[in-house]
């Protein structure tokens, strides 16, 4: 069962959950919700044979708040400090969406450390529609300088459907912790994917076995994200969650959990 405490990592203290015994299964929190993965470090499917990580990063949760610039690397250099804080050399490292941006760069930066990369759908920054999705996410992120973090949140969700009682039956507490963690989400990690660039070349950099996991309900730009997976990473796995959308972790932790282990089974450590 998953209990949180904090651990001194590059100058701040984040807040981790540790627990099991087995091959290293790091879960890097993704944006906005801060235990969206913890649906999914619970199933059955994954609750033998793995000692699973799951930590809340700068400014989310229990953890210290963000200080100063955010950036994509900064966190990536987070998760390869907590590893060697956690006296953990090399880990699968799972990530979906701005922690699949994460989980990227961890594998281009400390490649050491990845054993394997599990992404669900990350943003759609990697596709040639960037562009449009850079001038939305700039669109966030003025609405929430100019109204506050908590009116822009509000539309946020009510643009994904997402509503309290979604949340809460996701992760009980968790519409609570997306209110009070909001400035982070507008002020720290979506400015952070602004200026996040990755591409072929770096994506040549990745030596490790990947998957990725998509929602069939996720929309064109989710589409898009997989086609650019599976355009870099020609031998990476593909699985496509039936009737999920991005919330997939959260929805279908189960379909999601046979999936990652029958990946993780297949590249054992």
């Amino acid at each position: 069962m998953a209990e949180f405490r904090r651990v001194p990592v590059n100058g701040t203290e984040l807040e981790v959950a540790d627990w099991g015994t087995g091959e290293p299964l790091l879960f890097v929190q993704t944006a906005l919700m801060a235990d969206e993965f913890l649906p999914l470090a619970e199933d059955a499917a994954l609750r033998e044979g793995y000692r699973k990580v799951l930590y809340h990063r700068r400014g989310y949760a229990g953890s210290a708040p963000a200080r100063g610039s955010g950036s994509v690397e900064r966190d990536a250099r987070d998760c390869a400090a907590l590893m060697t804080g956690l006296g953990i050399e090399r880990a699968h490292i799972l990530g979906g969406s701005y922690a699949g941006a994460v989980a990227l760069q961890t594998a281009v930066d400390s490649p050491d450390r990845v054993h394997s990369l599990v992404l669900l759908e990350p943003p759609p920054t990697i596709t040639f529609r960037a562009p449009e999705f850079r001038a939305a996410v700039e669109r966030m992120v003025q609405d929430s300088g100019e109204r506050g973090p908590s009116a822009a949140l509000a539309e946020f969700l009510d643009t994904f459907g997402w509503s309290t009682d979604f949340l809460e039956s996701s992760v009980p507490g968790s519409s609570r912790q997306v209110e009070r963690d909001a400035a982070t989400f507008f002020g720290t990690d979506l400015p952070a994917l602004l200026t996040w660039r990755f591409g072929l070349e770096d994506a040549r950099r990745v030596r490790c076995p990947v998957l990725h996991l998509g929602g069939a309900e996720s929309g064109p730009y989710f589409a898009e994200v997989r086609e650019a997976v599976r355009r870099w990473f020609p031998g990476a796995g593909d699985v496509v969650i039936p009737g999920a959308d991005h919330a997939m972790a959260c929805t279908h932790p189960s379909a999601v959990g046979s999936a990652v282990a029958s990946f993780l089974s297949r590249h054992p450590m």
